[in-house]
Order: C-alpha cells, then sequence, then structure tokens
C-alpha cells in the first residue's frame, strides 16, 4: 500500500470544513485484477435537489525536484482512477487536489493549463496552512 500524501489529512480537514462528509479513507476500487486507491471519497446533500453529490479526491504534493515529472505520473494516475470511476461509480467526480502554492507557481504553465483544458481536469486547489479549499475548478 502506498503512503498518504503530506497533504492527505490537511485535504480531508478542508473538504470537511466545506460542508463534505468524508466516508472513504480511501476509497478503493477494483476493476479486474487490479484494485486502486483513491485519497478521499467525499458526499454531501444538495438540498434543493435532495441528492447526494459524491466525488474522490486525488492529494498532490508535488514536492520532488521536477513538478513536470510529477505532473506526467499524476495526469496518467488521474485519467485511470476516472476510467475505473465511469466503470464503477459513474455517479463520483473525480479531483486532483493540489495547494494553492504548486497552482500559482506550476498549473498556470502553458502546459498544465492545456491538459487541464484538453482532459477537462477538476482540481481543488487549497490553502494548507488555513486548511481550507480556495478553489474549485470544474
Amino acid at each position: 500500500m502506498s503512503a498518504k500524501d503530506i497533504f492527505h489529512d490537511i485535504v480531508k480537514a478542508a473538504l470537511q470544513k466545506d460542508g463534505w462528509i468524508v466516508n472513504k479513507d480511501p476509497l478503493y476500487l477494483r476493476l479486474g485484477d487490479d484494485q486502486i486507491r483513491i485519497d478521499l471519497g467525499a458526499e454531501r446533500l444538495i438540498i434543493a435537489e435532495r441528492e447526494k453529490e459524491q466525488i474522490a479526491v486525488e492529494v498532490k504534493s508535488f514536492l520532488a525536484p521536477s513538478a513536470l515529472t510529477e505532473f506526467h505520473t499524476a495526469l496518467g494516475q488521474f485519467l485511470n482512477y476516472r476510467a475505473v470511476l465511469q466503470v464503477k461509480q459513474p455517479h463520483r467526480k473525480l479531483y486532483l487536489a493540489v495547494s494553492v502554492d504548486i497552482y500559482q507557481s506550476f498549473f498556470r504553465r502553458d502546459l498544465p493549463q492545456l491538459s487541464i483544458q484538453l482532459y477537462e481536469l477538476k482540481i481543488i486547489i487549497f490553502d494548507p496552512v488555513a486548511e481550507v479549499i480556495v478553489q474549485w475548478i470544474n
């Protein structure tokens, strides 16, 4: 089993402050012989629609020397996780959670922005100090 990202508990706390109930920590899914482990599964009630909105969140710290290399890995992981979710839990939306610092220093560059647009990545930007969600990118 892989280790938790250093921001795992911070993102969990930020989601809870934002009204989400984290009910899967981690969220395990199996497709054939393969099992994946997405960092967090959460839900909240949409009062106007009387339905539950469900998400899965993969947390990434981007602390290695090359943010671009980490992005390649995170993008591949995200796309594979999203594919499994579409088969196993199509109602659940997948988000990539990154700190506000890495979003401002790396994710605003041309290649990440192109990938976000082309692959329709959903992103949660969080402040690791305040433990709050700064922005949702859908």
